[in-house]
């Protein structure tokens, strides 16, 4: 499983070692080709912006955007990974400036709230949505899953 960090928002308050263990921990749990590659890029906030009124048509700067790679994606895998092709899953671009406010206000720091943010794009990639309620709550409902395994896995609690 390749997952590639890419920090452009010239925040170095957070382990970027540690944001990619996570996104390849949430990869593995949800059963992704091992072959798949993901990448996580990290942006400022005028770079968001740019993005989000360019691709949702939305003004002001977002938490999280994702963009899939390959529409044929399919989140399972053979039980020989070798008849599998790599598979560019896609990008997830994180804004830690606005992480970072989101942190305050929910009371937790900034590097938990990229981690949220990660598994969150990282479950869009995977064709998960919260347009509807019963989708929202899917979705937040397995957020939260892969977050609590991975705070049991990693050794850490919510910070």
């Amino acid at each position: 499983m390749a997952v590639f960090v890419a920090n452009e928002s010239g925040v170095t308050d957070f382990d970027e070692v540690t944001l990619a263990a996570l996104a390849r921990f949430v990869l593995d749990t949800m059963k992704v080709n091992p072959l798949a590659e993901l990448s996580v890029m990290l942006v400022e906030i005028d770079a968001m912006t740019d993005l989000h009124v360019r691709y949702m048509a939305e003004e002001g700067p977002t938490d999280v955007l994702a963009f899939p790679q390959d529409e044929a994606f399919e989140p399972s895998w053979s039980e020989s990974p070798e008849e599998d092709p790599t598979t560019l899953l896609g990008d997830v671009v994180l804004c830690p400036e606005v992480a970072r406010r989101q942190a305050a206000q929910a009371g937790h720091g900034m590097e938990r709230e990229l981690h949220i943010l990660c598994t969150h794009g990282i479950l869009h990639l995977l064709g998960y949505d919260h347009a509807e309620p019963e989708e929202e709550r899917e979705m937040w409902k397995l957020q939260n899953s892969l977050l609590a395994s991975w705070d049991t896995a990693a050794g850490t609690g919510a910070s």
